[in-house]
């Protein structure tokens, strides 16, 4: 028996990781499933962002299957995603982005996956006022967090029969910071001889990422570039809202979708949730059943690509349940 923590998020977050786990349970698997709360929702039952009960199952079953979740606005209220990923040392966020659902012809085919250090940078939280009313937000790069990201999309890529590990920084401006990242980054990096590194100016780095973005396979960078530059690929693909995601440490994982939470579209059936399908895919690799995850994916890209059904934020007609349903029939018509 596999057991997954199960957190819907709010916004449109029940609706999308609902219709996975209703697809998933299509093959039957051993896997059990705990639901907790976190984020809003949590706040508003629990008192809590992120209640104890939460804390405990997820440490004690160490994957999760995750919906966006919206912060409170308002002072005092960190970032939910960003004191999950610190309590858990959640250090790699991995966001792969291909043209392996077609959504335009804009570009060649591209599979890029972006290798994102999750737990420090500028969103590490550190952020005061001065004296003088000015504000400051602290950007923290440490050695071991930049060789651990380095060393996971170097591990991704070898495993994968990928050539090349692009590093986005902005060494020649922050020389202390990146100049730290991309120093520990490049000496990690020595010990694949089969991988060409290449480092490239973050701001470079997009700029050819749009024009040729055939040319890249894996990149890695820091937090903030990583949250843009893996944006800047949804807007390439033709969504975000098709895009999945690992936030993963030493002992535990996530799988989520890219997008937020949706609010203004909660609760209608219009929310599009292959981010979360594709999250679920990668989900069932992780615990063991490859096969099953590459049906999954592989569902996903037929039901698109050949026959046209798809969500009307992507260009079609149908809602997130009708949309769960036709993969519920794809899976069965490719057994």
């Amino acid at each position: 028996m596999k057991d997954v923590v199960v957190l819907k998020g709010d916004g449109i977050g029940p609706e999308i990781i609902e219709a996975t786990i209703k697809i998933i349970d299509t093959f039957d698997l051993p896997i059990k499933w705990h639901y907790k709360m976190a984020g809003a929702l949590a706040l508003e039952a629990k008192g809590d962002l992120i209640p104890e009960e939460t804390i405990e199952a997820i440490k004690a079953y160490k994957v999760v299957l995750k919906g966006p979740m919206t912060t409170p606005i308002g002072k005092g209220f960190r970032s939910v995603n960003v004191q999950m990923r610190k309590l858990f040392d959640l250090s790699s966020n991995i966001r792969p982005a291909s043209t392996k659902i077609t959504l335009h012809k804009r570009y060649e085919p591209f599979d890029i996956v972006v290798f994102r250090e999750n737990t420090e940078g500028l969103y590490g939280g550190k952020e005061y006022i001065r004296e003088d009313g000015t504000a400051v937000a602290e950007k923290v790069v440490t050695v071991e967090k930049s060789r651990r990201i380095m060393k996971a999309a170097c591990d991704y890529a070898v495993k994968n029969g990928m050539a090349k590990v692009t590093i986005g920084h902005k060494a020649n401006i922050l020389k202390v910071a990146d100049g730290l990242f991309l120093e520990q980054t490049l000496e990690v990096g020595k010990a694949y001889p089969t991988l060409t590194l290449e480092p490239l100016i973050i701001d470079n780095l997009c700029a050819k990422v749009v024009s040729k973005p055939e040319n890249f396979e894996v990149i890695v960078t820091t937090n903030l570039y990583g949250d843009i530059l893996s944006d800047l690929l949804g807007g390439m693909v033709g969504s975000i809202g098709v895009l999945p995601s690992i936030n993963i440490g030493e002992e535990i994982a996530f799988f989520e979708p890219v997008h937020g939470s949706a609010p203004d579209i909660a609760g209608q059936s219009l929310a599009n949730p292959v981010g979360a399908i594709l999250s679920g895919a990668l989900m069932l690799k992780h615990i063991g059943y490859a096969d099953e995850g590459n049906r999954l994916e592989e569902a996903v890209f037929e039901l698109i690509n050949k026959d046209s059904v798809m969500t009307m934020d992507i260009g079609g007609v149908i809602g997130t349940q009708a949309f769960a349903d036709a993969m519920i029939d794809k899976l069965n018509a490719l057994k």
